[in-house]
């Protein structure tokens, strides 16, 4: 490969870099506008599982292939509460990394929560493919739970089995509810019961949110 070959694939690749930190740093910039924006639409919803419906089909016979490639088993969530959410790399919501980070790592040492993201490009604003969404979330976010592979979480062909139970009432017992857009977050008990939905206008540091968390009293 000559010289003015490899200078021009490393101006292309550091410039793509160049361009992906600007974009992320005016993300984060807009998150709050963009948060505050979202409580008047579909994006602010929230279920409850006020009458503690239980599942017809269990979630524990549920699995997921991490971006690693390593085959993630939800059975090994038995006793905890855990979260999954629908992510994205470009999105106004993005900012909820951090905040799922943080919800991540102020309870993992107590089996309080454990959280588990879905990238997804079913609002064409995801990554193109498992490594990058891999390096993105951790160099800009620096998440350490788990994330899966590119997945489908809408109501189309070849939803994600753990998102068809999530979606379906023949399965959790009640919701029916697709994520609105990306970031939606999916409580499950302890006992392995889906018991809230949140769209991605609520942020996981928002007081309703940690006392779902807490008690699942509003």
């Amino acid at each position: 490969m000559s010289i003015l070959k490899q200078s021009f694939i490393y101006l292309v690749t550091n410039l793509n870099l160049f361009m992906t930190t600007i974009k992320q740093i005016i993300l984060r910039l807009l998150y709050p506008f963009v948060l505050k924006s979202g409580r008047n639409s579909k994006k602010a919803t929230i279920l409850n599982n006020t009458n503690n419906v239980v599942p017809n089909e269990s979630i524990y016979n549920k699995k997921a292939i991490l971006n690693t490639g390593k085959e993630f088993e939800l059975s090994s969530l038995k006793g905890k509460k855990f979260l999954i959410v629908n992510t994205a790399s470009n999105c106004g919501y993005t900012g909820q990394y951090a905040e799922l980070q943080t919800t991540f790592d102020k309870n993992k040492n107590k089996n309080k929560i454990f959280v588990i993201g879905f990238p997804s490009n079913d609002f064409k604003q995801e990554l193109s493919n498992d490594e990058n969404i891999s390096e993105f979330c951790k160099v800009n976010y620096g998440v350490t739970f788990p994330i899966s592979k590119l997945s489908i979480v809408t109501k189309i062909q070849n939803q994600h089995p753990i998102f068809k139970w999530l979606t379906n009432s023949d399965e959790n017992g009640w919701c029916n509810h697709e994520a609105d857009w990306n970031f939606g977050k999916y409580l499950i008990d302890e006992q392995g019961i889906l018991t809230n939905y949140f769209g991605p206008a609520i942020s996981p540091l928002e007081k309703i949110f940690l006392e779902a968390l807490e008690n699942r009293k509003f």
